[in-house]
């Protein structure tokens, strides 16, 4: 899976030194002055016009036109001019609003403890966990030696590698097993692009070997080889390495040559062996590896076949496979170490329509599967001494859980985290053996909060088809189903990923002023199994759409809202949800939130060249093929605006967003600003010095969000 790509009129004013600003960046630009024109006091900005003749790309024999494609040319002065007048004008429109973005932001950070500790976990003989300190963006990773009462060894202080940057993300965090090396990359961009380097943990220095965009990183058992793979042109993982500390030159191990496919690898619990894998969205492909002989000969698993999806793990003398090649929603397979081809595989845990076997983690005497049943997520253990098995119980109609912190593999205790949308996230040790629960912690939320103030529900609406979809929603008790009622509803859609019911406290402002928020849990997703994404894919794509109407007009039905108050939001692929039902249902919705959004669906799935496109064919369709580029152009919010009064919209994206380039966006704008009637605001955002997730630091975030949030209160007539 990869959810990558694709979470009042108002004045505007300028001050004539920017417009100046912009204008002399134009002259020294090669396109015309024409292009852009910058918003003056009270109007709007003009879309910029194409060069004279637009970009034409020939596609099945006709001429396919795209009038803003020169806001490809990220280097040319004049892009950045229109993308700061977009950001003036929307500051401008917002400004009237500042005074509640500041207190929703105040009420946003009031309700997080900002000084806090993560439960720590054990791994070999140290104690690991993170903290954060009030006023700093980013966590600082720690550990203990031997016991919780030792002194605190600082790992990695992430607020440090962030000194001087805009943005700091990080990537691998591994430590050898010897517990002297530390492998960690970062990204100071945006862009995805991570540096790697070793931190010597008993010096405190980063050695001076560099590796520059490199994604997967796992130490071998001799505390001195490292494998990591990097990314080609199109920022897709395609080469490991094999690199021997203090060694200059690393060796290649292995190249994938399929650009559907991306290379990672991979530590087993066990620690005893290394899995190189190479999957795309619909295949995948695994060799092994002895931890204890990085030098040896990488063997395979299962040669790749199309539609064949599996994942390996290890215990004893037995590789555990999930795989769903025997079913669509995946089983659990066992198989020698000797000979683990296909042919040798015993089923263990069979697959089933009704239940998605999601995931799994092997401990030295008991297995825990993740399954999917009814749209809720399930944790099972099956003790693999007798074979017993039972399925943890959870108290709410809508949550998410998941394991947490596991590293030890000779354990009886299996570390899980639980949140809904009233609790937030509780960490528990649950002991397989005697089958008893422990709350290690639930996060504090300062400022007030009550769970029981709240209600959750989980609900259904029915689709075109007659499809059932459910949503999760939660507001503030004493709500009055009378169909007046603010709602903001959200959605993703895609990539076979699982929309989650967690606690978010940033809600907590929009819901203590009485706005329902809700989730819509529709296809295109994983919340009902693989069958559940495929009618959300392909050549079914437009489900994704209908399922989202049908939600919403289910709750309008249901009184918990109307038209005239309700607000949605999606992002990078919800984002496309964003643009695909304003363009079927303009009057459904009275605003918009979209985040980095994948609105060009056609012209970035013929481009080759961008990253993530190949590999993406099996998501959306190749447009190479005429059938499925027909299909494409039904439903590309992009190609599909028309002449219609739209919602009031924020749209924003960053200019270093490496999965949906910050063209996409800024290229509806300026269409969708020749077509909008009506009085309804078009606002675009764009990050100068972020990527695909927006700020990097923690305040940062708030802020975005304080912003995101101010607009849809506005809109729905609860700015004061």
């Amino acid at each position: 899976m990869n959810p990558l790509r694709r979470p009042l009129a108002f004045s505007c004013f300028l001050p004539l030194s920017y417009l100046s600003a912009i204008r002399s960046l134009l002259l020294m630009s090669a396109l015309s002055p024409q292009m852009v024109a910058p918003c003056a006091a009270s109007t709007v900005p003009k879309p910029p016009v194409a060069d004279r003749v637009p970009h034409v790309t020939q596609v099945h024999g006709k001429r396919l036109g795209d009038d803003y494609f020169w806001l490809r040319q990220k280097s040319n002065a004049a892009v950045a001019a229109y993308l700061e007048a977009e950001n003036a004008y929307a500051d401008a429109v917002l400004r009237p609003a500042q005074p509640l973005q500041e207190q929703l932001y105040q009420e946003m950070l009031g309700h997080l403890k900002e000084t806090d500790l993560e439960v720590p976990n054990r791994d070999g003989g140290w104690f690991y966990y993170s903290r954060t300190e009030k006023g700093k963006q980013y966590r600082i990773y720690c550990r203990k030696r031997g016991s919780l009462d030792a002194a605190e060894e600082v790992v990695l202080d992430v607020n440090e590698l962030a000194k001087g940057e805009k943005f700091m993300s990080l990537g691998a965090l591994d430590v050898s097993d010897d517990g002297n090396l530390l492998a960690y990359s970062t990204d100071n961009t945006g862009f995805r692009q991570y540096t790697l380097v070793v931190k010597d943990l008993r010096t405190g220095q980063v050695l001076p070997q560099k590796r520059e965009k490199t994604g997967a990183v796992a130490w071998a058992a001799d505390n001195r080889t490292l494998f990591y793979s990097i990314e080609d042109h199109a920022k897709r993982q395609y080469r490991l390495y094999r690199h021997r500390l203090g060694e200059a030159n690393d060796d290649l191990i292995y190249e994938e040559k399929d650009e559907r496919f991306n290379v990672g690898v991979s530590r087993t619990r066990s620690k005893a062996f290394l899995f190189l894998g190479s999957t795309s969205l619909t295949a995948s492909e695994y060799r092994f590896l002895p931890a204890a002989q990085p030098d040896a000969e990488w063997k395979l698993v299962a040669a790749r076949e199309p539609e064949h999806e599996y994942y390996p793990d290890h215990r004893g003398d037995l590789f555990y496979i999930r795989s769903n090649k025997r079913g669509r929603n995946f089983g659990l397979f066992t198989a020698p170490m000797s000979d683990p081809r296909p042919s040798n595989w015993k089923e263990l845990v069979a697959p089933t329509d009704r239940v998605m076997l999601e995931d799994h983690d092997l401990f030295a005497n008991h297995l825990v599967t993740r399954e999917r049943e009814g749209g809720l997520p399930h944790l099972r253990v099956t003790d693999l001494r007798n074979g017993a098995s039972h399925r943890l119980a959870f108290p709410e109609p809508t949550y998410v859980v998941f394991p947490d912190a596991n590293a030890e593999f000779d354990t009886s205790m299996f570390r899980y985290s639980y949140s809904s949308l009233v609790t937030p996230r509780s960490v528990f040790d649950y002991d397989m053996d005697k089958r008893t629960t422990k709350l290690l912690k639930e996060t504090e939320v300062p400022g007030g909060f009550d769970k029981a103030n709240y209600e959750s529900l989980y609900l259904h609406a029915t689709a075109t088809d007659g499809t059932r979809i459910p949503i999760s929603l939660v507001y503030r008790k004493g709500l009055r189903r009378d169909g007046r009622a603010p709602m903001f509803l959200y959605a993703y859609g895609s990539y076979g990923a699982s929309s989650s019911a967690y606690f978010q406290s940033g809600l907590l402002p929009l819901l203590d002023r009485g706005v329902v928020f809700a989730i819509a849990h529709i296809r295109g997703g994983g919340e009902l199994g693989k069958a559940w994404h495929d009618d959300g894919r392909m050549m079914k794509k437009k489900n994704t759409f209908t399922d989202f109407i049908a939600c919403a007009e289910f709750l309008i039905a249901e009184k918990f809202t109307n038209k005239d108050r309700l607000a949605i939001m999606g992002g990078s692929a919800g984002g496309l949800l964003m643009g695909a039902v304003v363009n079927l249902r303009p009057d459904l919705f009275k605003a918009v939130v979209s985040l980095v959004p994948f609105v060009d669906v056609v012209n970035t799935m013929l481009d080759e060249s961008l990253p993530l496109t190949v590999g993406e064919f099996e998501e959306w369709g190749n447009p190479k093929v005429k059938a499925e580029y027909d299909y494409l152009k039904t439903y590309c919010p992009y190609t599909n605006l028309r002449r219609v009064k739209y919602p009031a919209m924020l749209i924003r994206t960053s200019f270093n967003d490496s999965q949906v380039m910050y063209w996409e966006p800024a290229k509806y704008v300026a269409k969708l600003r020749t077509l909008q009637r009506g009085e309804n605001s078009v606002l675009f955002k764009t990050n100068m010095a972020a990527g695909h997730g927006g700020a990097s630091g923690r305040y940062d975030k708030l802020r975005e969000n304080a912003l995101n949030y101010a607009f849809v209160l506005t809109q729905l007539g609860l700015e004061k």
